[in-house]
């Protein structure tokens, strides 16, 4: 009898152990507070689509765990970053490659780097960031040219016409990202919306397909997603086939086709830079606009800036440093809107946050949507309010989360240079006003977007 109650006990002890090592809701992510999985299979997934978003799901999971907080995707934990002092103590060791960019490649199934190790990652950041920079220099003129002709589309509406911000800006980061980024075969409307058919079919499932994981459960989704992700690709390598012929030197693809990377590589990073141009560029524009139209005070202050750096002449790339009042509406925009609310990267090795130790091919996720409206870090955090710039503590915070200064995104670098144009040319011009009854909800997925159509209407600027 003694024998078979040890025999129990024994075989009990192994059967937890077991259970514990091969169950993944057994296990927490070495000891970092959260939650274990509510399914084997999908880990917590099920939870971040009751709670309508990644974002939302990161709130409150950092609500009840606090800023280091643990989950599963799937079978792979997961540590999420909810505090400035935890993402800056994460980002300065590895700041080698970008957060966004190393989740957007991912969910296209691209490889993040040039697979040469650490070195070779930053020299295509280098490369890639110069691009964007090179292709800004070269094609300012076009930017204003795209500016120009939608403020003069605006210019021609009846005051009381309701103007479409999502669409219309939609389409002047389209026209812009593909004209700079690919050249002068996008200057053709048929070239842009067929960019745009399959650009829409791939982010809209990038954006929540892909992290609900609704898509996977879709065969037609599915199939819908990989013929406009094959279509684009396509498209892309046929630009660089037309730049070997042509040898062109003005657009993003051009400087990465004078480098070392193979055809394939640069297909990748014209994928990453004209899907996350436009959406990024497209959405600071929206919410920057609508901001705008909420208040006559900050449109008034912003003018003022405008015509005393450029009087009547149009802005130039070297001006645009001197627009410190509209970087700081371009700043608490990002910032009030949540605009890039999640970005990731993946341990490459053991690390520590506080006490808790990461582990390496740990997946990290910085909840930026979650800091950006901290208490803790922004007075008043649910009002805009640009003036808040003026202040060294919000500007180095902002800096340490990655949206300005030497980490920021290349991506969103490009989108506040074209949303300096845009604001430098409409707001001299015209008046922005918000429709009456109308909230602007904000959808949180990869990069923040109304959950509806937005609108505003102008009035002429009476000088």
């Amino acid at each position: 009898m003694l024998d078979f109650a040890i025999f129990a006990v024994t075989f009990v002890i192994i059967l937890v152990g077991a259970v514990l090592y091969l169950y993944p809701s057994s296990r927490r992510v070495s000891g970092v507070p959260g939650l274990y999985p509510t399914d084997e299979k999908d880990g917590n997934l099920q939870d971040i689509i009751n709670q309508g978003s990644l974002h939302e799901f990161l709130v409150n999971l950092h609500q009840e765990f606090g800023s280091v907080a643990s989950f599963w995707f799937g079978g792979r934990p997961v540590v999420s970053l909810g505090s400035v002092d935890q993402l800056k103590q994460h980002i300065n060791p590895n700041h080698t490659t970008d957060s966004f960019e190393t989740m957007l490649k991912s969910l296209l199934g691209y490889p993040p780097g040039m697979g040469g190790g650490p070195n070779e990652s930053v020299v295509r950041k280098k490369l890639y960031e110069g691009a964007i920079n090179n292709s800004l220099k070269n094609n300012f003129p076009v930017m204003l040219k795209v500016a120009e002709e939608l403020v003069g589309k605006w210019k021609s509406f009846p005051e009381a016409q309701h103007i479409p911000l999502c669409a219309h800006l939609l389409g002047l980061a389209l026209k812009t990202v593909t004209q700079l980024g690919l050249g002068e075969r996008f200057k053709d409307d048929a070239e842009i919306i067929a960019f745009r058919k399959n650009h829409d079919a791939i982010w809209s499932e990038i954006g929540k397909g892909y992290m609900d994981g609704s898509m996977e459960k879709s065969s037609s989704r599915k199939a819908h997603y990989e013929k406009a992700l094959s279509e684009m690709e396509s498209v892309l390598l046929s630009v660089v086939k037309e730049w070997n012929a042509q040898r062109k030197q003005t657009a993003f693809v051009d400087a990465l086709l004078q480098s070392s990377l193979t055809e394939r590589q640069v297909m990748e990073d014209c994928m990453v830079f004209t899907l996350a141009g436009c959406v990024i560029t497209a959405n600071l524009c929206i919410w920057a606009l609508h901001f705008l139209s909420t208040s006559k005070e900050i449109q008034d202050k912003l003018y003022q800036e405008l015509q005393d750096v450029l009087g009547s002449d149009p802005v130039s790339l070297d001006k645009i440093p001197q627009l410190r009042y509209c970087q700081q509406v371009l700043n608490e925009t990002v910032r009030t809107a949540k605009l890039t609310p999640v970005a990731a990267r993946l341990q490459e090795v053991e690390g520590k946050v506080d006490q808790h130790v990461i582990p390496k091919e740990t997946l990290v996720i910085y909840a930026l949507g979650v800091v950006l409206q901290d208490a803790d870090t922004w007075s008043a955090p649910y009002r805009f309010d640009p003036d808040r710039f003026e202040e060294e503590p919000a500007r180095k915070s902002f800096c340490l989360l990655g949206f300005s200064g030497n980490q920021t995104c290349p991506e969103l670098r490009f989108a506040y240079t074209v949303a300096t144009v845009l604001l430098s040319t409409l707001v001299r011009q015209l008046k922005l006003h918000q429709l009456e009854d109308q909230v602007a909800e904000v959808k949180s997925e990869l990069v923040s977007t109304p959950k509806d159509e937005t609108w505003i209407t102008v009035s002429s600027r009476k000088i």
